[in-house]
C-alpha cells in the first residue's frame, strides 16, 4: 500500500484524514513495513467504513488487516445507537464468534514429545475437523433453542466441562439478549450436527510448547512458563454462523435504502441498531455467540478425554477464551464522558486493560489475556490488554497473522504432503483429512505473526507475554 496515502502520526500509528463521505478518521496500527505489504483494499474499506452513520471516533485496522467483506478483516468501529448508529453483519463477519481457548496441561514439552505420534493421532480420531465435519452431539430443535441462548453455560449444565471454565470465558460463557427465535430454520439445521467440530480453513486445534516469556509478572498471573505445554483451539460457530451472516446481509441491503443510509460499498450492508432488522440481528448474532462459545466447550472436553487416556497425569483448566467476529454493547470513554457503544470488531480481539470489571477477578490486576493464533508451523502469542488501548482502540488488539496469499495461490504454490513434510522434519506433527487444505494454510500463506505482534505492543494495543511453538496440530 502507498504510504503516501496517510498521515503519520507515529512509528506505528497511521491516519487516514477525512475527505468526501467520512465522518471520522481512519485509522491503521502497524509498522511501516506491514503497511506497505496491505492490499490497497483495507485503505478502501477502512475509509468507506469511516463513513457510516454513528461511527465514532475512528475507523480501526489492526496490524493484521487484509481485505474481507464490506469491513477489512482486522476491522473495528464503534458505534452510537443515539446518534443513528448502524449494525453491520459485514463488520461482525461469516463466521460469528471464532475464538481461541488456551488449556494449560500441568505437563512439559518433554512429556508430550514421549507420546507425541499416539497424541496426534488420537487427537485426530476424536475430533471431528473438515469440510462437513459432523460430531456425536445432535440436537433437536427445543436442545438447539437452549444451547443458542445458554452458550457455553448450555454445554458446562450437560457436563461438557466444569463452572470453572466459565470463569474464564468472555460474557462468563453466555452472550446475553441472544434469541434463538431470530435464527433461521436453515441456519440451525445446518448445525444440528456440527457442534463439537473444528471445521475448515484456519481452524485448528494445537498442543504447543511456551518457547518464550516477555513478560514475568503477566505470565505468572496467567500460569506460563518456558517449557509448559498448553493446549489452543481455534473454531467459531461453524455453519450456523454463516447462514445467520448471509441471510442478514440480504436483508440489510433493504434495510439502508429503507432508512435512506447511502452505503459507499454495497458489502457494508447495514441497519439502525434500533430498528426491527438491527434488533433482529443482534438477537441472532448473539445466538450465534453463544454457538461458538458452546462450540469450543465440547472441544474442550472432548481433547481432556483424550489426554485422560493418553496422558491421564495431565490436567486441563482454561487458561481464557477470547471471541473475534462480533458486536458487544461496551461502555467506552469518547471526549471524557462514557458513552454506550455498539462495537465492532471482526478479526479483532477485545483487549480490556488492568482494573477492567470484566476481566477474571484472579487475572484482574495484570489485565485480560489476549490470544493470538499463528499459522500451521509458526508461533502464537500470548498478550495482555492495556489501559491504554481504551482510548487507541476501543480495548481491541490483533487476532492472528492475517493471510499474506489467497488460498488458491497458496494452493497453487504448495502441496500438502510437502507442507506437512517440511513440518514433521521440524518436530511439528500435522493431522488433517485434507491435504488441499494443508496446502491452502501453508505458513508463508501467512504474514510474519512475531512483526504483527509486535507491532500491537509498540502501539499499545497489547503487551506480549509469551510466545508458543506448536507440537502437534490438528486442522481441517
Amino acid at each position: 500500500m502507498d504510504i503516501t496515502l496517510f498521515k503519520r502520526r507515529s512509528d506505528y500509528e497511521w491516519e487516514i484524514e477525512p475527505t468526501g463521505g467520512m465522518r471520522v478518521p481512519g485509522v491503521i496500527y502497524a509498522s511501516e513495513a506491514l503497511v506497505r505489504e496491505m492490499d490497497h483494499k483495507v485503505y478502501e474499506q477502512t475509509v468507506n467504513v469511516a463513513a457510516l452513520p454513528g461511527i465514532v471516533q475512528a475507523s480501526y485496522a489492526m496490524p493484521d488487516a487484509h481485505w474481507g467483506y464490506g469491513f477489512p478483516i482486522g476491522g473495528v468501529a464503534a458505534f452510537d445507537p443515539d446518534e443513528g448508529g448502524v449494525v453491520s453483519a459485514g463488520g461482525v463477519g461469516f463466521d460469528i464468534s471464532c475464538g481461541v481457548r488456551c488449556l494449560h496441561t500441568g505437563l512439559t514439552a518433554d512429556d508430550i514429545r514421549g507420546v507425541q505420534k499416539l497424541l496426534a493421532d488420537t487427537l485426530y480420531v476424536r475430533i471431528p475437523a473438515g469440510v462437513g465435519s459432523t460430531g456425536r452431539v445432535h440436537l433437536n430443535r427445543e436442545e438447539m433453542d437452549a444451547m443458542l441462548t445458554g452458550g457455553a453455560k448450555w454445554a458446562v449444565d450437560r457436563g461438557y466441562g466444569t463452572a470453572a471454565d466459565l470463569d474464564r470465558t468472555e460474557e462468563h460463557g453466555q452472550m446475553r439478549d441472544a434469541r434463538a427465535a431470530n435464527v433461521s430454520d436453515r441456519a440451525k439445521k445446518r448445525q444440528q450436527d456440527e457442534m463439537g467440530t473444528l471445521g475448515s480453513g484456519n481452524h485448528y486445534l494445537e498442543v504447543q510448547e511456551v518457547r518464550e516469556i516477555y513478560d514475568a509478572k503477566a505470565a505468572a498471573a496467567f500460569g506460563l512458563k518456558p517449557g509448559d505445554a498448553v493446549v489452543s483451539i481455534h473454531c467459531g460457530s461453524r455453519g450456523l454462523g454463516h447462514q445467520i451472516g448471509t441471510e442478514f446481509l440480504k436483508k440489510m441491503a433493504i434495510a439502508a435504502g429503507t432508512y435512506g443510509i447511502a452505503l459507499p460499498d454495497r458489502e457494508l450492508a447495514c441497519a439502525p441498531i434500533h430498528s426491527p432488522v438491527g434488533e433482529e440481528y443482534l438477537g441472532a448474532m448473539r445466538a450465534g455467540i453463544n454457538c461458538a462459545l458452546a462450540n469450543r466447550q465440547i472441544l474442550t472436553h472432548l481433547v481432556r478425554g483424550v489426554f485422560a487416556d493418553v496422558l491421564p497425569q495431565a490436567r486441563l483448566p482454561l487458561l481464557y477464551d477470547v471471541s473475534h467476529n462480533t458486536c458487544k454493547v461496551e461502555e467506552h470513554v469518547v471526549d471524557g464522558k462514557p458513552r454506550r457503544l455498539f462495537v465492532h470488531r471482526k478479526g479483532a480481539t477485545r483487549a480490556f486493560g488492568p482494573g477492567h470489571p470484566d476481566v477474571p477477578e484472579p487475572l484482574r490486576a495484570v489485565g485480560q489475556p489476549v490470544l493470538i493464533g499463528g499459522s500451521m508451523g509458526t508461533g502464537s502469542y500470548v498478550l495482555v490488554g492495556t489501559k491504554e488501548a481504551e482510548a487507541r482502540s476501543f480495548s481491541s488488539a490483533c487476532h492472528g497473522a492475517g493471510r499474506a496469499m489467497s488460498r488458491h495461490q497458496a494452493y497453487r504454490t504448495w502441496k500438502g504432503r510437502q507442507v506437512i513434510d517440511e513440518l514433521a522434519g521440524r518436530g511439528i506433527l500435522i493431522r488433517s483429512p485434507s491435504s488441499r487444505g494443508v496446502a491452502e494454510e501453508a505458513p508463508g500463506a501467512y504474514k510474519d505473526v512475531g512483526a504483527v505482534v509486535d507491532a500491537a505492543d509498540a502501539a499499545g494495543l497489547a503487551r506480549k507475554v509469551a510466545r508458543l511453538e506448536p507440537l502437534v496440530c490438528v486442522k481441517g
